[in-house]
C-alpha cells in the first residue's frame, strides 16, 4: 500500500541533459532515438532551461533555416523546479499552475530526476476522472436493502436511490472496522502473507512502522458498499489509488457516488475510502452494469 509519495520515489533518473549551444537537429534526433519528452539544458553544472518535443514541433513548423538553431535560441528559460521530499500532491499543483508536463527535480542545485504528468498520472489514475456532484443526501430517498444475504450489527450503510436500479445521483456509504482477524483471514484467502501486514517486529523497521492492513483489504470495502446500491451492480473496471495507510482495527467508510450513465444499464461511478479521522485512504472510478434483482418467485 502507498502513501503520499514523496517526488524521490517517482522521478526518472537519470536525467538527459544538453548545452545550448547544441544544434536543435542534435537534440531532436537525441529526443527521437533516446524515446524521451525533453532535455534540461545545463551550464556549468547549472539548470538554465528546458527543451521539449513541443518545442523542437514548434522549430519545425516556423519558416526560413531553422537548422541553424541552437537549443539556446529555443529553449524554455522559465524553469519550473521542484524538491525531491515535496509531495506528488504539490508536484500535481505546479505543473497544473505553470501549464507544463515536465518538471525537473533540483535539490541545493543539483539535478537528481524528472517527474511528469505521465509519472503522476499512473499513480494518481483518478485525476482526470469526474468528480462527485454536490447533490445532498436529502434530495434522494433512502434504499434499504432486501437482499443482501446477510448484515452484521457492527457493520453499517446508507444507500440512496431507487429500488428499481441506480441512476446519476444515486450514492451510497458502507463502514466497518477491519481488525486482526479479517487481516489474517484475506491474507489465507489471498495468499499475500507479506510480513508487512502479519509480523511487528518486521513491520516496524518499514516506513509505516507498523502493521497495516493489506490496501486490497481495504478497497475491497468499495465492492462491499456497490452490493448496497440499488439492483444488482456488476463490476465492469475499477481504477484505485492508494493514497495512506489503514492500522488494524481502524474503522473506515467506503463511499460511492454514479456520476455518469455510459448506456442503458452501464455506470460510471466514483469510489473512495476514508480511514477515521475522515481521510481519504483510497480513491478511484469504477464502471458497473447495473441489473435488476433476480425474481426469487
Amino acid at each position: 500500500m502507498l502513501v503520499d509519495l514523496p517526488v524521490r520515489d517517482l522521478m526518472n533518473t537519470p536525467v538527459r541533459t544538453v548545452t545550448a549551444e547544441t544544434a536543435i537537429v542534435d537534440a531532436a534526433a537525441r529526443l527521437r532515438y533516446e524515446g524521451i519528452g525533453s532535455l534540461v539544458v545545463q551550464s556549468d553544472g547549472e539548470s538554465v532551461g528546458i527543451i521539449t518535443e513541443s518545442d523542437i514541433v514548434a522549430v519545425t513548423a516556423a519558416e526560413g533555416d531553422t537548422r541553424a538553431l541552437t537549443v539556446g535560441d529555443v529553449m524554455s528559460t522559465a524553469l519550473v523546479t521542484i524538491g525531491p521530499d515535496a509531495t506528488v500532491e504539490e508536484a500535481v499543483e505546479r505543473l497544473r499552475t505553470h501549464g507544463i508536463k515536465k518538471l525537473p527535480v533540483v535539490e541545493d542545485g543539483t539535478l537528481l530526476g524528472i517527474v511528469t504528468t505521465t509519472d503522476i498520472s499512473n499513480y494518481l489514475p483518478h485525476m482526470e476522472h469526474p468528480q462527485p456532484t454536490t447533490e445532498t443526501q436529502s434530495q434522494r430517498s433512502r434504499f434499504e436493502r432486501p437482499d443482501t444475504s446477510y448484515e452484521r450489527d457492527d457493520w453499517e450503510f446508507e444507500s440512496y436511490g431507487v429500488a428499481d436500479g441506480i441512476d446519476v445521483g444515486d450514492h451510497v456509504r458502507f463502514s466497518k472496522t477491519i481488525d486482526q482477524a479479517d487481516v489474517e483471514a484475506f491474507a489465507e484467502a489471498s495468499g499475500d502473507t507479506n510480513s508487512l501486514h502479519l509480523d511487528e517486529e518486521f513491520a516496524a523497521g518499514t516506513r509505516f512502522g507498523r502493521r497495516i492492513v493489506h490496501g486490497t483489504l481495504v478497497s475491497g470495502l468499495i465492492s462491499a458498499a456497490l452490493a448496497r446500491l440499488p439492483g444488482l451492480t456488476i463490476y465492469l473496471s475499477q481504477e484505485v489509488s492508494y493514497r495512506g495507510p489503514v492500522d488494524i482495527g481502524e474503522r473506515v467508510t467506503a463511499h460511492c457516488e454514479v456520476v455518469e450513465r455510459i448506456t442503458d444499464d452501464r455506470f460510471r461511478l466514483t469510489t473512495a475510502v476514508d480511514d477515521a479521522e475522515g481521510n481519504s485512504v483510497v480513491e478511484g472510478v469504477a464502471v458497473v452494469i447495473s441489473d435488476p434483482i433476480p425474481d426469487s418467485g
